[in-house]
């Protein structure tokens, strides 16, 4: 008798350390889950984020269904520079645009009725635009335009099908707009790669 309450003893122990391992695996499982979502959240939030490309307006760099890493940290320590692919919303809503900044603070923009682009009364030389601008799409450009001590002039590379920083509803983008740069494309896998300025 006393023999079988021993081995009940032992069994009973055996039973609440099972159960503890089984409480700290679950804790374990819980900690595991709490620190991915937090290290997600602490990406997307300050990092980057991955989007995808909607549309023509950046054809020929990249194209519609392309999906980009936008980096939230490259202008944490510097500012946009010309020719980058940034990110903004269109008019404060959930709609994002991805362009290429092509006028910097300060400097006066405009476009003449040959499609030249002017930077301060120089023609800009550039070759991301994948056709010359035609004259109905000249838009507000088309008069000299200052842009302000944190304003940028934005344009598609597929310059007759982009509305950009030409049209009113988009005009210059504020710098506190700007949420990111298109550092990479992540698809198609043809495509894989970093997104680099032509030299």
């Amino acid at each position: 008798m006393a023999l079988f309450k021993k081995n009940a003893a032992v069994s009973r122990d055996e039973d609440e350390e099972e159960d503890v391992n089984i409480l700290k695996e679950i804790v374990g499982i819980i900690l595991y889950i709490a620190v991915v979502v937090l290290l997600i959240f602490i990406i997307n939030t300050y990092v980057g984020e991955r989007t995808k490309v909607s549309g023509d307006s950046m054809n020929d760099t990249l194209s519609d269904g392309d999906n980009l890493w936008i980096s939230k940290l490259a202008y944490e320590t510097g500012d946009p520079e010309r020719f980058d692919i940034v990110v903004f919303p269109y008019q404060d809503s959930e709609t994002y645009y991805v362009k290429r900044v092509i006028g910097l603070p300060g400097e006066t923009i405009g476009i003449d009725h040959r499609g030249n682009i002017y930077i301060n009364g120089e023609i800009l030389e550039e070759n991301y635009g994948n056709a010359v601008i035609d004259e109905d799409h000249i838009g507000r450009a088309s008069e000299q335009i200052t842009l302000g001590d944190d304003e940028y002039f934005v344009m598609g590379d597929n310059r007759n099908n982009s509305m950009d920083s030409r049209d009113e509803s988009v005009g210059n983008i504020s710098r506190s707009d700007i949420k990111g740069k298109a550092v990479f494309r992540l698809y198609p896998f043809d495509k894989f790669g970093g997104l680099y300025k032509k030299r």
